[in-house]
């Protein structure tokens, strides 16, 4: 993927021109900025395994072939699997295991609740980073301080969604102070490369079915129809879906958080948008519509931008940087990272045409691209949470319930982000 435009824009891009963006060279693992954490995969893995909750493993394949027999594709094949529906590519080159990045940034979040006139038996839960260790994002750790009578760490089945969960007897004087630490490497998509083993079929599955706000059929299916027209490739199908979800929303910053993630209701109406929930859900929506797998993935922005000051924060007040991302899979590639709500951001909030060259640069840029200064919480869709009756759309706030009743109120926390030295 090409990045010469991106390169050649205002210094606000400049960190495009280091090695760490630079799509055409591969990255050297550098030992003393990698987290202790971490394990570098082997060359040639394969295998469809999910990777451990702190660790990346990765398998050494072996092919059987018969002489003079008709070649039998097998799960170690170094041929890719016959890939899911809306997919083009059925024969792939041989998988590569990707470098991991050598440009990392820690960053320390610290939740802090503080009840105050609260009274009654008072649960809380608190959404945490991925629990599985990836190629641009690593939990290095939790502490907590405070006194509640029972605290401590959940797994749910979906998602890869963990939530530190605590309660009291009376909330009237309830105090907690967790902290996290995550490192995280800026991840971008090189399209001339095929580095990445099949993704396991259960979890392609998953990411082609609708979800409570999220529909796969219908009006989405033929909004996707007219969208990808006879475009064949995948690849090309994705990149015509963010370009016109681009074109067509629109970003309501007076909306609450991150919207409410409702793309039947956008679809109905043909009223596209709102905030990072409404216009990566409406992606993600027409991709599954079309054979493509895609998910929305949750999050928390956590410093600064060097792309535009409206895609980070502002000294260390995280509160409100939740923010929703999307990504899609193609076979041979893998997970493609990609941020069409960003920008439609950037043009609601630094007031940008649409033809200003560092727009246009930005708009190339987050199909393939993500700047970690945010960490990923889960990728959870009708979630379920422990003590919790009700089903929620998605995790992406702390959720707290007073005497059986949810209170959304965030004066009751506050979220404080700062990039450490480890």
């Amino acid at each position: 993927m090409k990045r010469r435009d991106f390169l050649a824009s205002a210094a606000v891009f400049s960190l495009f021109s280091s090695e760490a963006w630079a799509t055409k060279k591969q990255a050297k693992p550098a030992a003393t900025s990698k987290p202790a954490s971490s394990a570098k995969p082997k060359p040639g893995a394969r295998s469809a395994k999910p990777a451990s909750s702190r660790s990346l493993r990765g398998g050494k394949p072996t092919t059987t072939q018969k002489p003079q027999q008709p070649v039998v594709h097998t799960a170690d094949d170094p041929v890719i699997e016959r890939p899911p529906q809306g997919t083009s590519a059925s024969r792939l080159p041989p998988v590569k295991a990707p470098e991991p990045p050598n440009e990392w940034r820690t960053y320390e979040i610290t939740t802090t609740v503080n009840l105050k006139g609260k009274s009654g038996p008072t649960r809380l839960w608190l959404p945490l980073p991925l629990n599985q260790d990836t190629l641009y994002q690593r939990t290095l750790g939790h502490s907590w301080t405070g006194n509640p009578a029972n605290a401590g760490m959940r797994r749910l089945p979906d998602g890869d969604l963990e939530v530190f969960l605590c309660d009291w007897p009376d909330g009237g004087d309830a105090k907690l102070q967790l902290t996290t630490l995550v490192t995280t490497a800026d991840r971008h998509f090189d399209v001339t490369k095929r580095t990445v083993a099949p993704e396991r079929e259960d979890i392609l599955r998953r990411n082609l079915q609708a979800s409570q706000l999220i529909p796969n059929d219908g009006l989405a299916f033929q909004l996707g129809e007219r969208i990808i027209g006879r475009i064949k490739d995948p690849v090309a199908q994705a990149k015509a879906i963010y370009d016109w979800v681009v074109d067509n929303t629109t970003y309501d910053p007076s909306l609450p958080g991150c919207g409410t993630g409702d793309v039947r209701k956008q679809l109905i109406s043909g009223q596209y948008g709102g905030r990072s929930a409404d216009i990566s859900g409406l992606f993600v929506s027409v991709c599954r519509a079309v054979g493509i797998p895609a998910r929305c993935v949750y999050g928390l922005r956590t410093g600064s931008s060097r792309l535009f000051r409206s895609l980070g924060i502002s000294g260390d007040d995280a509160t409100r940087g939740q923010h929703v991302r999307a990504e899609f899979y193609i076979p041979g590639y893998g997970w493609v990272p990609v941020d069409p709500s960003d920008v439609r951001r950037v043009i609601a909030m630094d007031i940008m045409s649409d033809r200003d060259s560092k727009l246009i640069s930005l708009r190339k840029i987050l199909f393939g691209v993500w700047e970690m200064n945010w960490i990923a919480f889960n990728l959870g869709t009708d979630i379920t949470l422990p003590g919790k009756n009700s089903a929620m759309p998605f995790l992406l706030h702390p959720q707290m319930e007073i005497s059986g009743r949810t209170v959304d109120d965030a004066a009751q926390y506050s979220i404080k982000t700062r990039q450490v030295v480890i």
